[in-house]
């Protein structure tokens, strides 16, 4: 399916800390016109994240910063902050970043940033999800796409995956299941925000002007029910 073109292109910026598939996701729906949006800038706390080098052979800007230079994380958190908005995104996509924001810093986002989180919210907050989920024996499992609050993992659910947990699971093999629907959630939530069909309201999350009782689930054929 094509993007539609009734809006200038969704402006993202991606922080992320590790390999970098759920941007190469976001580039690879771009280029295929499937998404209308332009990836501003990525962003890591790591130099050698991999994340970065995707980035910059797809002609991204990319940038790392330390934590370790600066005295607090409110500090490292500004600082990362004013490169990110010296990007000017209209949405904030945290794909694989690692680190805890700082409540202030992050105040003044609430409503642009978004996270992919590997397990259906509210359960499983946190790490080692794929852990969690096989410890308590679930039958299903997936992967939320959420506003980001300074609550960790807490925030407003936008739209969910749900994939099935196999006798013999272990948690490679789950985490695999897992991020091959990922992508696909995270793509298709992007190109509801591009065409400006999502907002954070103060009574939740809202979808073509209507406050969601429940967040969007993607079906198996890639559109939301």
């Amino acid at each position: 399916m094509v993007a539609s073109s009734a809006h200038p292109p969704l402006r993202l910026a991606v922080l992320a800390s590790g390999r970098g598939s759920n941007l190469q996701a976001i580039l690879d729906a771009i280029a295929a016109q499937r998404l209308r949006a332009v990836v501003t800038g990525v962003f890591s706390d790591r130099s050698s994240a991999p994340v970065l080098q995707r980035a910059r052979e797809a002609g991204v800007a990319a940038a790392s910063l330390s934590p370790r230079g600066f005295a607090t994380r409110p500090d490292f958190d500004r600082a990362l902050f004013a490169r990110v908005d010296a990007a000017n995104p209209d949405l904030i996509v945290c794909a694989g970043y690692m680190r805890l924001l700082d409540p202030d810093v992050l105040a003044p986002h609430v409503g642009r940033l978004v996270n992919i989180h590997p397990s259906l919210l509210p359960a499983f907050k946190g790490l080692h999800t794929h852990r969690q989920a096989l410890a308590a024996g679930v039958s299903g499992h997936g992967a939320s796409l959420h506003f980001v609050t300074a609550e960790l993992d807490g925030g407003p659910v936008i739209a969910q995956v749900r994939v099935p947990v196999h006798a013999g699971d272990d948690e490679a093999s789950l985490a695999a299941r897992v991020l091959a629907r990922e992508h696909p959630l995270l793509v298709e939530t992007l190109r509801l925000f591009a065409d400006r069909r999502l907002a954070l309201r103060e009574d939740g999350v809202h979808f073509d002007g209507h406050a969601l009782t429940a967040p969007l689930q993607l079906s198996c054929n890639d559109t939301f029910a």
